[in-house]
């Protein structure tokens, strides 16, 4: 099995009231078959990319500014994290939160490697 992100954006508007209704029986829907299908692991919505604070690193001291930390039309809404068989099937869970939510949809898959698998993939130049 193989964890993946299925992360929903959204574009610089709120949802209409219709809309957001919609939202409000659709994913607790598709929560609801995803736990019966036993892939859930966890979902959650965020706030608007207004309320978000960026840290860098800067010599040896932070740097904490308001963000987002990139100016765009589009910003991150929600997501899924899922635990299926491969890529496939979490293209199709990926159509399904495309249809809860009609918003596009970016499906990434999890680094499943431990540190140790990770440190030799470096060393051997496969990183």
């Amino acid at each position: 099995m193989a964890q993946y992100l299925l992360a929903v954006y959204y574009a610089d508007r709120k949802p209409s009231a219709e809309e957001f209704q919609r939202l409000c029986v659709d994913v607790p829907a598709l929560d609801a078959k995803m736990e019966d299908a036993g892939v859930f692991v966890f979902h959650g919505g965020v706030l608007p990319p207004e309320s978000a604070t960026v840290v860098r690193q800067s010599g040896g001291d932070f740097l904490i500014t308001d963000g987002p930390y990139t100016e765009t039309k589009e910003h991150l809404g929600g997501f899924w994290i899922i635990d299926v068989a491969d890529l496939d099937a979490a293209l199709e869970w990926a159509k399904l939160v495309t249809v809860a939510c009609w918003r596009p949809v970016e499906v990434v898959p999890f680094e499943m490697r431990d540190i140790d698998e990770l440190l030799a993939a470096s060393a051997a130049g496969e990183l």
